[in-house]
C-alpha cells in the first residue's frame, strides 16, 4: 500500500495520527483481501476547505467529517486506473481535522480513534461499500467495527 499523506492544515499532524491513518487503511485492505499494490491518497483538511469540497462536489454547504473519492466501481470488467508504480489507484480521502476533533470529544473517544474511524470508514467506500440504504449501512457499519478492533483501536 502507497499511503500519500497531505496535511493541508497549520496544524502539524502528530507521528500518532499518521500511525493511525496508515493502520486503518491496512486493517481495511486486510479485512476485505484486496492484496494488490494500490495508491491511496489522504488529505487532511480544515472545515473551510472540506465545506468547499462538499459544496463543490455533493452541493451540499457545509462541512463535514470525511469525503471519500473512489477511482473503482469494482463492476465485472471494470479496468483499474494505475499509477507511474503500476500500483491500483484506489482514490482519495479528504478528512476534516476539525471536525475530527469536535466529533472526538462529542463521542468521548481520543482524537486518534477517531481518526483511525474516518479512515476505516473511507476505505470502505474506496472499496465499493455503501450506506444508501439500512442494509448497507448496517453492514458497512459492522465491518468498520471489526477493522478497527483488529487494527488495534477499540471503542474507547
Amino acid at each position: 500500500m502507497n499511503l500519500l499523506i497531505d496535511n493541508r492544515t497549520d496544524e502539524p499532524l502528530t507521528a500518532e495520527l499518521e500511525d493511525a491513518i496508515r493502520r486503518a487503511a491496512a486493517e481495511a485492505l486486510r479485512y476485505e483481501e484486496f492484496d494488490e499494490d494500490c495508491e491511496i491518497s489522504v488529505s487532511i483538511v480544515d472545515n473551510e476547505e472540506i465545506s468547499e469540497i462538499n459544496r463543490q462536489f455533493r452541493s451540499i454547504d457545509r462541512a463535514t467529517d470525511v469525503l471519500s473519492f473512489p477511482m473503482l466501481t469494482f463492476a465485472e470488467g471494470e479496468e483499474a486506473e494505475v499509477n507511474e508504480n503500476d500500483e491500483i489507484v484506489l482514490g482519495d480521502i479528504i478528512i476534516s481535522l476539525e471536525r475530527a476533533k469536535e466529533q472526538a470529544e462529542e463521542y468521548g473517544h481520543s482524537l486518534k480513534r477517531e481518526i483511525a474511524f474516518l479512515t476505516a470508514h473511507s476505505m470502505l467506500h474506496l472499496l465499493g461499500y455503501d450506506h444508501m440504504e439500512p442494509e448497507e449501512e448496517a453492514e458497512m457499519f459492522r465491518r468498520q467495527k471489526e477493522i478497527l478492533l483488529q487494527a488495534g483501536f477499540p471503542r474507547e
